[in-house]
């Protein structure tokens, strides 16, 4: 950084849990995020999350990990000592504390399962899986279109990638919903739709994007959805412009 120029934005990933490669994952995001000019770091442990947003109110908190209470089927049982997580109120105040208060938050595909046990994440996020209904099938070839008007998006074309589709998740009615997914499965298999991928809203005065794939490094590192995650980090973190966002072209 050269003498006098401003300190790079930070942004905190919190990550890990069961059935995804987040060890080789969350570093790839870690440099995509970084390749758009975020200082970040990288923890499976929420009270380092906690602790980084209380040192930077400017911080992009970013989930991309599956932290849940992992009650709903005993299969979880061999797993729960390491990655079942209930969120206390301290953390529900920090979060929310630090979004309302203008905040960025960016949540990528399992974040939408993350903390089933505080009801209010489904508004932070814009939505929430829900025990159930919501499904995905296994990942596979996916077709992923995008609200070419939506800045996040725009001059980018539609793309084919490799991913699980989220459906049915549940969504609250303020979203702005920038891409949509759909899987191709075989015949006879369960159809997904076409399903919400990727939105923004609101949160108080802080800006949020969800992120419904990347369920992998593969993904992760697709040319338009890694272009797509750092214009979203960026929106999130409060910068308006095309021109600006246009820099992870």
């Amino acid at each position: 950084m050269s003498p006098g120029a401003p300190a790079p934005q930070t942004a905190i990933i919190f990550t890990g849990g069961i059935n995804h490669p987040f060890e080789h994952a969350a570093p790839v995001l870690a440099a995509i995020l970084a390749d758009a000019g975020f200082e970040v770091s990288v923890t499976t442990d929420l009270d380092e999350v906690l602790s980084a947003l209380r040192a930077d109110q400017t911080a992009l908190l970013v989930n991309y990990a599956l932290r849940w209470s992992m009650t709903q089927d005993e299969k979880y049982a061999p797993d729960r000592e390491a990655w079942a997580l209930r969120v206390p109120q301290s953390a529900r105040d920090a979060i929310t504390g630090h979004v309302s208060g203008g905040g960025g938050l960016l949540g990528i595909h399992t974040a939408s399962i993350c903390f089933d046990d505080w009801s209010q994440w489904r508004d932070v996020l814009g939505g929430a899986w829900q025990w159930g209904r919501s499904w995905h099938p296994a990942p596979g070839p996916t077709q992923v279109k995008l609200d070419l008007v939506h800045e996040l998006v725009r001059g980018l074309a539609d793309f084919a990638i490799r991913d699980e589709v989220y459906s049915d998740l549940d969504l609250t009615p303020q979203i702005d919903v920038a891409a949509w997914a759909r899987a191709e499965v075989a015949p006879g298999g369960r159809e997904t739709g076409t399903q919400p991928a990727l939105w923004t809203h609101r949160y108080g005065r802080g800006r949020v994007v969800y992120d419904a794939l990347g369920h992998d490094s593969q993904s992760l590192e697709h040319p338009v959805h890694r272009r797509i995650l750092q214009r979203s980090a960026l929106w999130a973190s409060g910068h308006d412009t095309v021109e600006r966002l246009s820099c992870a072209m």
